[in-house]
């Protein structure tokens, strides 16, 4: 799997992005032709360096996350002026949506940002993250953070030593200020917790972020942070990217650094941005070397030329589920936002078609909870322990007693269910590129609510049965991107949930380049405090 950190802008290359007026690059343009910056923008110089430049937000904290990482290597920027931008943004804009926790002084980023500065004029350059401000989830442990995984008991937690996705980060050069906030122990796509409270969604903080990423998808689309990481489960990089209008991306399973190779573990890390450009460079840091201890696939899933290119959308063929023929409650309005973007996609040539899977849902959804529950094993010992019992939500508790009534004939019926699952969407990958649900099944609700009771008048008989909408692919392993499809008359956003095949990830990523040519939902960005 190559680790692409440069990017040469030779004679053609500078062709393909200029256009009529002055030669000024159009922004869009670069991002779906050019996603890979680092060490090569050094050699920026002359005409290259000034179109770059005239081309570039008037704020830092507007740049995308590679035009930083541009900006940075080819000395547009220095790391202290990118510093003071991010960190003038956090201390006016976190009050409110509290999405960035945990963070270290501001001497003490500044002292690391100049740190920086003096290694690039050595001519040092680590990677593409070099100089970034980055906050790194709180399931994550990054050394010298806090790492409390939003739970009472661990408050006070210090991480000692990087986890494997802050270690592919930091070797990147992203230099730490913090932390981005999440639901107990990331359960439940709600990011709220008695140790830092919650947090808002970008475009009405008074409205959840989603969950469990919702600190790192609020974060970013308020522009605190250039770019996020995350992890998911159930939905946790898809709900947040659909509640604040940004891409998150759930790879194949054992795909990205510290994921397990050998089975499709429910729960996966990944990359969150502003754009698709940005998501698929984060992915590139994250994901694993190749190496004999990963299947075959993933070995492949990255490989190929460095550059993504958005996919020609004409004879496209992509399954629509919608609610699964009404088997899944959903808020009215979502319905018609997806499909008003399968319409923007058939209009370019895509086939969209609906599809149904031949499948009991109501017993996948028994499957995902046996699973689910199952892994609550290692959480009894703070279950029975009479001092720290008291201190986890009731969800998890709720879960951990389920866990308790699983035999092994449960598990062995989950797994079969699973298998069977893992056929159907193999089946219905033959005849389709693409297979599209809504992201999630309500729009974005208060932040003061754990979590919503009913839908269109249907009772939600559990505390995540109003995301059964992101099991099919936490099941099946395989690449899952949120799409924004815009926003209802409230200006709550909402996104789409776009599947490939297994190991497929670069093909589901080059179809949102593709949905991105083709649609403005990311330009509009939120309306935020004034200064």
């Amino acid at each position: 799997m190559p680790r692409i950190t440069s990017i040469h802008y030779g004679q053609n290359d500078m062709k393909a992005v200029r256009r009529q007026s002055g030669g000024y690059w159009r922004r869009r343009d670069f991002l779906a032709t050019g996603i890979h910056a680092g060490l090569a923008a050094l050699a920026l110089s002359g005409a290259a360096r000034r179109a770059f430049a005239a081309a570039l937000p008037a704020d830092i904290t507007g740049f995308s996350a590679l035009e930083l990482s541009t900006a940075i290597a080819s000395r547009e920027v220095g790391c202290v002026e990118v510093m003071q931008a991010y960190l003038a943004r956090i201390h006016r804009l976190n009050p409110t949506y509290n999405a960035i926790i945990g963070m270290l002084p501001d001497e003490q980023c500044l002292a690391l940002a100049e740190t920086a500065d003096a290694e690039l004029a050595r001519g040092e350059h680590r990677g593409w993250m070099y100089g970034m401000p980055h906050a790194v989830k709180d399931l994550t442990p990054a050394a010298g953070l806090p790492y409390t995984s939003g739970s009472p008991m661990f408050r006070n937690r210090i991480a000692e030593q990087d986890g494997a996705v802050a270690a592919a980060m930091r070797a990147a050069g992203a230099i730490f200020i913090g932390k981005t906030n999440v639901p107990e122990f990331g359960l439940g796509s709600q990011s709220y917790n008695s140790v830092w409270g919650a947090t808002g969604c970008a475009y009405n903080p008074e409205l959840t972020s989603g969950g469990s990423s919702g600190g790192a998808a609020c974060g970013m689309a308020t522009q605190m942070l250039p770019i996020a990481d995350g992890s998911d489960m159930m939905g946790s990089l898809r709900n947040p990217g659909a509640f604040n209008n940004v891409i998150g991306f759930r790879p194949s399973a054992g795909l990205v650094s510290g994921d397990d190779p050998f089975s499709r573990a429910l729960s996966t890390s990944g990359p969150m941005g502003r754009n698709s450009a940005d998501t698929i460079r984060l992915l590139h840091t994250l994901a694993s070397a190749p190496g004999p201890e990963q299947p075959a696939a993933l070995r492949n899933a990255l490989t190929g030329d460095s550059e993504y290119r958005a996919l020609e959308l004409s004879g496209l063929r992509i399954g629509w589920m919608g609610s699964y023929e009404g088997y899944l409650a959903v808020e009215p309005g979502i319905l018609a936002l997806c499909e008003a973007n399968l319409a923007a996609l058939e209009a370019e040539g895509a086939i969209v078609e609906p599809v149904m899977p031949r499948f009991d849902m109501a017993e996948l959804f028994q499957c995902w909870l046996d699973l689910r529950n199952q892994g609550r094993i290692g959480m009894r010992e703070y279950y029975e322990n009479a001092d720290t019992r008291p201190l986890l939500k009731p969800e998890l508790v709720w879960e951990i007693e389920m866990g308790y009534e699983l035999g092994a004939d449960d598990i062995y019926r989950a797994d079969a269910i699973r298998r069977r699952w893992y056929a159907e969407i193999n089946r219905l990958f033959e005849s389709h590129d693409f297979l599209v649900l809504p992201t999630a099944q309500v729009f974005p609700f208060p932040k003061t609510t754990p979590w919503p009771a009913e839908i269109d008048g249907r009772t939600m008989d559990t505390y995540h049965r109003w995301m059964e909408v992101v099991i099919g692919g936490s099941l099946a392993g395989i690449p899952v991107v949120n799409l924004p499809v815009g926003f209802d008359g409230h200006g709550r956003p909402m996104g789409m949930q776009v599947m490939g095949p297994f190991a497929r990830d670069r093909k589901v990523l080059e179809f949102s380049l593709a949905h991105e040519r083709i649609t403005d939902h990311l330009s509009r960005r939120p309306d935020l405090p004034a200064a």
